[in-house]
């Protein structure tokens, strides 16, 4: 039985961290113990991108003060958060594949002081053109976006650079075979 590890995806806006963790999804041999969890977010379903749960501001307040996240944080006017759920399915002996947040990182770092932290990265005007595509956001919010896609981390252990500037097949392909790697040292 594999001994649970969170493994902790991070990256600026545009890195394409949701398309890449999705296509890793789909590639993973389905018994493989190893879930994606999705993220609590205060912003509308429709609004493009990741599959996440949309919660207004008051139920996502009732759901933290009740004690349901696991993590949270605020980030470009939204509330973000990682169910408890993660708690149950590492318990259960899986690994946990989340969408973090780099300034919820030292949070993340405390609560699951073995964690695999991978940092994707992309060129800057690759950053510029998934953000554009995506639709999402006006131009002075990429703007914003853009300008923080340079925020310092810290120098965590253990802490994987992950460049996502190849096609998405192999940028799956690649994340598929960390997550592979990090189970296959993780098993008994």
């Amino acid at each position: 039985m594999a001994r649970a590890r969170l493994i902790y995806i991070m990256g600026p806006s545009g890195c394409g961290k949701d398309a890449l963790m999705g296509e890793a999804r789909r590639v993973i041999a389905p018994e493989r113990p190893v879930v994606f969890a999705h993220r609590y977010i205060t912003r509308h379903s429709d609004a493009g991108g990741e599959n996440h749960v949309a919660l207004s501001r008051e139920e996502f307040q009732l759901r933290l003060n009740r004690g349901l996240f696991a993590l949270t944080w605020e980030s470009h006017g939204y509330a973000y958060a990682i169910g408890r759920e993660v708690d149950l399915w590492l318990e259960r002996g899986l690994c946990v594949a989340v969408n973090g947040s780099r300034g919820a990182l030292g949070q993340a770092v405390a609560a699951y002081p073995g964690l695999l932290p991978v940092l994707v990265t992309a060129p800057g005007e690759m950053l510029r053109q998934r953000l554009g595509a995506r639709g999402r956001e006006d131009a002075a919010e990429m703007e914003r976006r853009l300008a923080r896609a340079h925020m310092a981390i810290p120098d965590i252990p253990g802490l994987v650079r992950f460049d996502n500037s190849a096609s998405l097949a192999e940028g799956g392909r690649a994340l598929a075979a960390l997550i592979a790697k990090t189970i296959s040292t993780t098993e008994d």
